[in-house]
């Protein structure tokens, strides 16, 4: 029993570390800060390119903690963008975490592909990727 009596708000903070742990191991990093960075820009740039419908079932999946940041500073009219460049979109996730000691671009955009594989269902990652411009998708691992 939570200590305070708020169980769903240990839940999601369980969940939450567990994604950033996954990650933070798939990563080889150290810092667990800079892992969460990356996951919080890296779904920011998915969620631009995806509809809304599909937001919202893609969001239904994580926890809590996730998907606050997932849609924190969302503005619905700009999105979905238009942009369907690789290089735009990786561009963006490194002006982000590009001073993260250990950054090593597309491979650890990769990771965190890898990481939503395991933690969202595949039929949502099947939905996730054909909402995406091909260049996008064909970074994304099998």
């Amino acid at each position: 029993m939570s200590a305070q009596g708020l169980e769903v708000i240990d839940h999601t903070v369980q969940l939450t570390h567990e994604w950033i742990n996954e990650l933070r191991e798939r990563l080889g990093w150290d810092s667990s800060r800079d892992a969460l960075r990356l996951l919080r820009v890296t779904l920011v740039q998915i969620r631009d390119h995806l509809g809304h419908e599909e937001l919202a079932q893609l969001s239904a999946q994580m926890p809590l903690l996730i998907r606050g940041m997932f849609f924190e500073g969302w503005q619905p009219a700009h999105t979905p963008v238009r942009d369907r460049k690789v290089e735009h979109f990786v561009a963006a996730i490194e002006a982000q975490i590009g001073d993260a000691l250990d950054w090593r671009g597309q491979e650890d955009i990769t990771a965190v592909f890898r990481t939503l594989d395991n933690k969202i269902s595949e039929g949502e990652i099947r939905d996730i990727k054909a909402g995406l411009p091909q260049a996008i998708r064909d970074i994304w691992p099998a």
